[in-house]
């Protein structure tokens, strides 16, 4: 492995042009190697990493926000543009947030997706991949056994960006990362209360381990099937908390109603005791 290898951002090795510079970042951005949010390196460091003089990238950054692929804030930095949040308008995120029925149809979407991503990522992980799902699971592991539930969602999150980077499909990766940004932002339902059903903890760990397995193991047909069940199940959780939330709304009524009830009506009587006198 040469030092190239271990850098972000290589030489450009032709005419050392802006629009090589811009094709490099470009396909960075495009492969999913830098992620909306991502800060670029200072000017000096950058054009120095390229192997360009500093007006040329200065020239390849102006062409790259002009495209909505990066923005400048002055004496802040070059970042990455959010450019996943624009896969879905904020009309129909606003809409999707109303309707209920939405979760059942984004999930059904999820499902089909995430078994054709596993499925690829069986068939196409690298080594690199796959040591990395191993560290993530590993990670997701630690944060069962210390019992933090936000670490827990975080490498969720993470495992499902990576099985997508593994299945080297870019529309796939850019697609997936749009619903996991709406999931992350509570769009559709609240993960953490489906962590917190009972045992489902447990569950959800166990099926990104199958999946993980099945992965590393490079059997498409198992990945398939590990990822398809994730959802199957995490669909059947959000069901039952959803359940389990209008059972509570309906039982505060009631109570509510109860202790109204009791409340001493004019002339020191019940409302209780008077609706028994008004209808003997």
């Amino acid at each position: 492995m040469t030092d190239s290898d271990d850098r972000l951002f290589s030489g450009i090795s032709h005419s050392r042009t802006a629009d090589e510079v811009v094709q490099q970042i470009e396909l960075l951005i495009l492969d999913g190697v830098l992620r909306d949010g991502d800060r670029l390196p200072g000017e000096r460091d950058l054009a120095q990493s390229l192997d360009v003089s500093r007006p040329i990238l200065r020239e390849a950054l102006k062409a790259l926000e002009g495209r909505g692929l990066l923005v400048s804030h002055h004496g802040g930095g070059t970042f990455v543009a959010d450019i996943i949040g624009q896969v879905f308008s904020k009309p129909i995120i606003d809409l999707i947030s109303r309707h209920a029925r939405a979760t059942r149809d984004y999930l059904e979407y999820r499902r089909e997706l995430e078994g054709l991503t596993a499925e690829l990522a069986a068939q196409r992980a690298t080594d690199t991949d796959k040591a990395l799902l191993s560290r993530i699971v590993e990670d997701m592991r630690r944060a069962h056994a210390t019992a933090h539930p936000n670490e827990e969602l975080a490498a969720d999150v993470e495992f499902h960006n990576t099985v997508g980077e593994a299945a080297h499909n870019i529309v796939l990766l850019h697609t997936m990362r749009a619903c996991y940004r709406l999931l992350s932002e509570g769009i559709f339902f609240n993960r953490k209360a489906v962590f917190s059903l009972p045992n489902a903890r447990e569950q959800l760990l166990a099926q990104h381990v199958a999946i993980h397995d099945a992965i590393v193991a490079g059997d498409p047909a198992a990945a398939k099937a590990a990822a398809q069940a994730h959802i199957d199940f995490v669909m059947a959780a959000v069901d039952e908390s959803a359940r389990a939330d209008e059972w509570g709304r309906v039982s505060k009524l009631r109570l509510l109603r109860r202790d109204a009830g009791q409340t001493p009506a004019k002339g020191g009587r019940s409302g209780s005791t008077a609706k028994t006198d008004e209808s003997s």
